[in-house]
Formats: structure tokens, C-alpha cells, sequence
């Protein structure tokens, strides 16, 4: 019984810590902790984070205040218009020209979950039709990226769309950044971001 009874605490204290160590990015109220860049829209929704074109119809940015070197990242995400979109990890910017590696958010067809370098090699990774085939167009998706020195893997509703070793992307470090792709047009919901920092 005793047995049992230590088993069922050490579950209890390591459950409590996992939930402790991850952190949610968006608190469904407002945009604390992030900074708008650019004159495109992002505002808050019925708990969720939408970004919207603007008048401008440029590309425009929301960064997280604080930088991340390794972590675990997940969201939902909705494309609501012409989703062209992305996370951005290890991330700096100038204005509204971003430095660092966008993990695609688009419509299906346009290499969701793939990787990106932007001002620099471009895809380092784009899914085929078929590795994207669980991207929902018009309905609620999970991301996640798990990035560890100089590793990178996503996921696109549970299945695994890229993993790379690269040593510039190890050798950063910077904020999370979700876009809102130049053009017009565009509307992306996201909501449950949360992160775990890895040590």
C-alpha cells in the first residue's frame, strides 16, 4: 500500500511540475507580452489572436517581448481568409524586414509545416501535397515545433513534417514571431499557443 501510495505522489508531483514548466504565450484577453510591428491588424477575438490585412497590405509581425533558444511551441490555428502566415523562431527584426526561419502557415498546397529562411536561403524544407494532407482549409489546425540547438521538427496535426540539423539556425538566438503575409486579403486565427522552454 505504501508502495502505491509513493508511486501515485511521485506521478502527482511530476505531473505538477510538467504543467509548471510550460507556459502560455497568448492569455485569450489581450496582447500582453507581445509587440505589433508593421500597420497590419491584431487584436483579440473570442479569446482568440487574429491577425487581419490592413489598409497597407504589407507584411506585418507580432513578437513575442522576450527571446526563446530552445523550446517546445504548439497552437491551433485557423485559416479564416487566404491564410498566408507563419511562426518565425530565433528571430530578430528591423521595422517590418525580419531576420530568422518562418514555419509555414498557408493553404493547402503552399508547404504548411515546412521551413523557411527569409533574406536568406529560402526553403530549407516544403512538404509535398501528400505530407500536408491533414491541413484542414477552413477548419481549427495543430502546430508544433520543437527546436533544440541546432534541430528543428514540426508537426502538422500530430504528423511530422520537417526535421533538420542546421548549424546558422543553432547558432541563434531571438523572439517568436507570428506573420501576416504582404498582399491583402488575409485573415489567420490562433489560439492554446503555449511553450516549453527546454534546458
Amino acid at each position: 500500500m505504501k508502495q502505491i501510495l509513493f508511486l501515485i505522489t511521485c506521478i502527482l508531483i511530476s505531473t505538477s511540475v510538467q504543467a509548471q514548466s510550460k507556459q502560455k504565450l497568448f492569455n485569450g484577453k489581450d496582447l500582453s507580452g507581445w509587440t505589433i510591428h508593421g500597420t497590419e491588424k491584431w487584436y483579440v477575438e473570442n479569446g482568440n489572436l487574429v491577425c487581419e490585412s490592413g489598409p497597407d497590405k504589407k507584411y506585418g509581425y507580432l513578437s513575442t517581448d522576450k527571446k526563446y533558444k530552445n523550446f517546445i511551441l504548439e497552437y491551433d490555428f485557423k485559416l479564416e481568409a487566404n491564410g498566408n502566415s507563419g511562426v518565425f523562431i530565433r528571430s530578430s527584426i528591423e521595422g517590418t524586414k525580419i531576420s530568422g526561419w518562418q514555419v509555414e502557415v498557408a493553404p493547402p498546397g503552399n508547404g504548411t509545416g515546412g521551413i523557411y529562411e527569409s533574406y536568406g536561403r529560402g526553403w530549407l524544407t516544403k512538404p509535398t501535397a501528400e505530407e500536408e494532407s491533414s491541413l484542414s482549409a477552413d477548419g481549427w489546425n495543430r502546430g508544433k515545433i520543437e527546436v533544440n540547438n541546432d534541430e528543428i521538427t514540426t508537426w502538422l496535426n500530430g504528423n511530422q513534417i520537417s526535421n533538420i540539423k542546421d548549424a546558422k539556425i543553432g547558432a541563434a538566438t531571438g523572439f517568436i514571431a507570428l506573420q501576416i503575409h504582404d498582399g491583402g486579403g488575409i485573415k489567420v486565427r490562433w489560439k492554446n499557443i503555449h511553450l516549453k522552454e527546454i534546458k
